[in-house]
């Protein structure tokens, strides 16, 4: 298991009225990481496999726990761990940790078709995702 991490900088526009990470720019965050997957490990940009190979991963579930919170200026490791593989489909954990204590803060699971751009209907994961996604399989109890 090889789990991808990258790093995400708080910034004030993140941030809600009680000075922490506003929820739904965990969403932002896990998305800017999977981007940042893509490029570093499977060594396609992400816009490249939407426009280019007409390819698109839209979310379809997602889940989260969110255990503590994110402040404003604060860096964060957003890592990434695939769960599990479909035929069209995966299921990829994102744990956003503090990057002073390395404490876990939140941590999702968001589930991912691969979609023709065309006709938005599910298709086979290509070989060469498929691979990379395997390399990158962990125990969900890890």
């Amino acid at each position: 298991m090889a789990t991808y991490e990258t790093e995400i900088r708080v910034r004030f526009g993140d941030i809600d009225r009680a000075g922490i990470v506003y929820y739904p720019r965990i969403s932002h965050y896990c998305h800017v990481a999977l981007e940042e997957f893509f490029r570093d490990r499977v060594g396609i940009p992400y816009h490249e496999v939407i426009d280019g190979r007409r390819l698109g991963f839209p979310a379809v579930h997602l889940e989260a726990d969110y255990r503590e919170r994110l402040e404003f200026g604060e860096r964060a490791r957003v890592r990434i761990d695939i769960l599990r593989i479909g035929r069209s489909s995966h299921v990829t954990r994102y744990r956003i940790l503090r990057e002073k204590t390395g404490n876990v803060c939140v941590e999702t699971r968001i589930t991912t078709a691969c979609v023709d751009m065309e006709t938005f209907r599910p298709v086979p994961l290509p070989d060469d995702i498929r691979a990379v996604l395997e390399a990158h399989l962990a125990d969900e109890s890890t």
